[in-house]
C-alpha cells in the first residue's frame, strides 16, 4: 500500500469513527475530538465539514451534533470498517466460553461475525444463527455444523426477519447465546433498531443457558428503539477497555460481570 493510499484510508476510518463517537455521545468539541484521534483542530474542523456536508453531522460552533435519532441503524457496510480492532479482540475472548461440542446462538453483527471467522479452531460445535454472512462464512471455512433461520432477507442488513425465522429459533435450545446490540443501557435496557430483529434475539436469549453479550464500548450508554431485554438478564458482558469507570460501577451493581479486552489503538 502506498503513504497515500494508507492516509487516506486513515483518513476515512477517523472520519467513520468521528461519526460513531458524536452519535453516541450526541455532540463533540473540536477539542475532544483532536484529544481522541491525536490530529490538529485544523483536521478536525475539516473532517466536520466534510461530514457536515454529506448530511453524516451538524456543524455547530466550536464542534458537531448528532443528526440521528434512536431508530437511526448503520448499515452492514457501515459498520464493518468501525473499530475492528476492539471488535476482534472482543470475539477472541469469547473464545473462552466455547467448547468442543457446544451448541451456540451467533446473533446478526459485526462483532459476532468476527467471532464466526475464529470458529475453525473447531471441529464439531452446532452454530445457529439467522446471519447469512456468518452462515456463510462458516459454510466454506469451518467443519462445523450450521443451522439458518430461514425468511425474508432484510434488505441491506444480511439477515433474515420475521415467522419463519422465529418459528425455527423458537424451537432450537442452544448451550450459549452470544448477542449482539446498538445500546446498552443501564436504565434503558438492551435496544436494538429494528422491531423484527427484536423478536429474534428475545427467542434466542430464551432458549439459550446462558447469554453473552458482545458489544463494543461505543454501544454503553446508547439508547436505541426497542428495548428487548434488561441489564440483569444478560450473564456476561465483553468489551473494550474505553468503556466508562461509571458505567461498569452500574453493571456491577447489577450484578452482571464484564470482560474487559485490551487492544490497540490506532488514533
Amino acid at each position: 500500500m502506498s503513504e497515500n493510499t494508507e492516509q487516506k484510508f486513515f483518513e476515512e476510518e477517523r472520519k467513520k469513527l468521528i461519526i460513531n463517537y458524536v452519535n453516541r455521545n450526541a455532540k463533540a468539541t473540536v477539542a475532544e475530538l483532536c484529544e481522541k484521534f491525536s490530529v490538529s483542530s485544523a483536521t478536525i474542523r475539516n473532517d466536520l465539514r466534510v461530514l457536515a456536508q454529506k448530511g453524516l453531522l451538524k456543524r455547530t460552533h466550536g464542534g458537531a451534533i448528532s443528526n440521528k435519532n434512536v431508530s437511526y441503524e448503520q448499515k452492514n457496510f457501515e459498520k464493518s470498517v468501525c473499530r475492528v480492532d476492539a471488535k476482534q479482540a472482543i470475539a477472541e475472548a469469547a473464545l473462552e466460553h466455547i467448547r468442543e461440542g457446544d451448541s451456540i446462538g451467533l446473533d446478526s453483527g459485526t462483532t459476532t461475525y468476527e467471532l464466526a471467522k475464529l470458529l475453525g479452531r473447531f471441529q464439531n460445535l452446532i452454530v445457529v444463527t439467522y446471519d447469512i454472512g456468518i452462515a456463510d462464512y462458516l459454510e466454506n471455512n469451518s467443519e462445523n455444523r450450521v443451522i439458518v433461520a430461514g425468511g425474508m432477507v432484510r434488505k441491506k442488513f444480511n439477515y433474515t426477519v420475521g415467522e419463519m425465522a422465529l418459528a425455527t429459533l423458537e424451537k432450537l435450545n442452544i448451550d450459549t447465546f452470544f448477542l449482539s446490540a446498538n445500546g446498552i443501557s443501564l436504565e434503558k435496557g438492551v435496544s436494538t433498531p429494528d422491531i423484527e430483529a427484536s423478536r429474534l434475539k428475545r427467542s434466542m436469549m430464551k432458549n439459550s443457558g446462558k447469554t453473552i453479550l458482545l458489544a463494543d464500548s461505543t454501544k454503553a450508554d446508547n439508547v436505541s428503539f426497542v428495548r428487548f431485554a434488561e441489564i440483569s438478564d444478560l450473564d456476561l458482558f465483553i468489551t473494550d477497555e474505553d468503556v466508562s469507570g461509571e458505567f461498569l460501577d452500574g453493571m456491577g451493581q447489577q450484578n452482571v460481570p464484564v470482560k474487559i479486552v485490551d487492544y490497540t489503538k490506532k488514533f
